[in-house]
């Protein structure tokens, strides 16, 4: 560790947490932006409006359902903190905020693969549809979340004083 780190105290290294989740959160919320405006976009076309059944219906649906639920989830954090400046919820808006960012995060995951199969049917059809999406969707949970799941956990001084608070 740094001395600037060491130096570091509560306040300023939940202010530092508070900043850093906040530009996560514009990443996260730019992509599902993108993918949520695609899925809505899509149903106005022909191609879409002749050659679709119920199952690319219904996995567009649920590719919609996702990317709104992702929606939801990433920016709940920002509201709660525009909603509570300076009321001092900092430690428990961070406490939430990770919950919600992680379940958006699965959210947006669920609808990137849904979109994939959408895709993938309506471009190649029967067992190559779950291949092509599949392969990407499993490489996803992999870098997303299995990843970090395998590193140690390690409590930060400021998640102790969240939780004290």
């Amino acid at each position: 560790m740094n001395d600037d780190a060491e130096s570091e105290t509560a306040q300023e290294r939940l202010n530092r947490n508070v900043n850093e989740l906040l530009q996560e959160l514009r990443v996260a919320q730019a992509g599902v932006q993108i993918l949520f405006g695609f899925l809505l976009s899509i149903t106005f076309t022909d191609v879409y409006q002749e050659r679709t059944g119920a199952f690319e219906r219904g996995t567009h649906l649920v590719a919609v359902l996702f990317a709104v639920a992702a929606v939801c989830l990433l920016t709940a954090p920002v509201a709660w903190h525009r909603l509570s400046f300076r009321c001092g919820q900092r430690p428990r808006i961070m406490r939430q905020a990770n919950r919600t960012t992680v379940a958006g995060l699965t959210c947006l995951a669920g609808a990137i693969a849904a979109a994939l199969l959408l895709i993938s049917e309506m471009v190649l059809g029967g067992v190559w549809t779950f291949v092509v999406a599949g392969i990407p969707t499993v490489l996803i949970g992999v870098i997303w979340f299995a990843v970090p799941a395998r590193w140690p956990r390690r409590r930060s001084t400021s998640a102790k004083v969240a939780r004290t608070s």
